[in-house]
């Protein structure tokens, strides 16, 4: 059996517990040590559990970054070291796993999304971080690298000479990935200018595939969102020791923006749908413009038609066809017919 899976469904046999990466991502895992404390912090980026740096006082912290999931030794070797559940170690690998918050004796289990948009395009990149809380480590888990640690070493230097405890680090990690989610107001906010401008225009094929596009990745926006809110309600109420009252408040803070965001994604959804109902009904008003012209060309061509099928039937006793001028008043009337026909479309208000 391969360490790492696409699918979750290719575990099917295996038992509770088992150690397998499930996750399209399979960059190599990048582990940094950042070593916290009232003088400031250290960073080491290290191979192995044996190169974790010692706690050497009481107000030295431990943040444990790791990015990438494919070193399951590691991830074992620390579920072994701080007695951890196998099934807890299972739900980090699992990039597939749902957004949730669970309490243990002596550590706190978040799961949840990082969103993170692409202003060229539009494309919402879903990524799964998972957060071990204890009294003086907190450890995190990341499909990927990037940019997000550098947010939070700023804000590590802007509280240098305060004691930070791991609960106040994890709120520091939930209000960045929840940062990051109103940049992509900014990327909602650009297509829909553009798709509205589309619609007064001129509709095509591609602007009901942007649309349904977007419909798509509200979907899953709203599903990583959501339980978002439960989580940080469930922090601000839990009863661990590890989540300090001093914490609550800034915990309260994050919990509201998680709100708002939520309430701007519903209002997205809104703005989606009636864009689409705009959409059918630009579709079925041209469908009905293109309809109206062929009604009145078929109009005009009626009585013409009924006059050429008169006049070219041939008979032998027809007197018109013995008077001399017959055919250019013919055709006067092929010219007055559809003059007079225009003239009233439009005192009716039809063209």
């Amino acid at each position: 059996m391969s360490e790492s899976l696409n699918s979750i469904s290719e575990k099917k046999g295996l038992p509770p517990g088992t150690l397998v990466h499930v996750g399209a991502r399979k960059q190599k895992s990048k582990i940094t040590a950042i070593k916290y404390s009232q003088k400031g912090h250290a960073e080491n980026e290290i191979g192995s559990i044996e190169e974790l740096p010692q706690i050497e006082n009481k107000d030295d912290r431990m943040i444990i970054v790791t990015e990438g999931l494919k070193n399951i030794k590691f991830i074992e070797d620390i579920g072994a070291l701080f007695s951890i559940h196998s099934l807890v170690l299972e739900d980090i690998l699992n990039t597939n796993q749902r957004t949730k918050f669970e309490e243990f004796g002596d550590f706190l289990f978040i799961v949840l999304k990082r969103l993170t948009g692409k202003t060229k395009e539009f494309k919402i990149d879903y990524e799964q971080v998972s957060i071990l809380v204890f009294e003086k480590h907190i450890f995190i888990f990341k499909e990927t690298s990037d940019n997000m640690l550098e947010s939070v070493f700023r804000r590590l230097t802007h509280n240098k000479g305060r004691v930070l405890e791991t609960d106040y680090l994890a709120y520091i990690f939930l209000d960045t990935i929840v940062d990051d989610y109103f940049s992509l107001q900014d990327l909602f906010d650009n297509v829909y200018e553009t798709i509205e401008a589309e619609l007064l225009e001129n509709p095509i094929k591609e602007t009901l595939s942007s649309i349904q596009q977007i419909k798509r990745e509200l979907i899953f926006v709203k599903r990583s969102v959501t339980p978002l809110r439960e989580i940080l309600s469930s922090l601000q109420r839990s009863a661990s020791p590890l989540v300090h009252r001093k914490t609550e408040i800034y915990l309260r803070d994050v919990y509201d923006h998680a709100i708002r965001f939520g309430e701007t994604i519903d209002s997205y959804r809104d703005l989606t749908n009636g864009m689409l109902d705009i959409y059918l009904s630009s579709v079925s008003n041209k469908t009905n413009d293109i309809v109206k012209v062929l009604t009145i060309f078929t109009s005009i061509f009626i009585p013409l038609t009924f006059l050429t099928g008169i006049y070219g039937m041939n008979f032998k006793f027809m007197p018109e066809l013995e008077i001399r001028w017959m055919y250019p008043l013919l055709w006067g009337a092929f010219l007055l017919i559809p003059a007079s026909l225009l003239v009233y479309f439009k005192k009716k208000k039809w063209l």
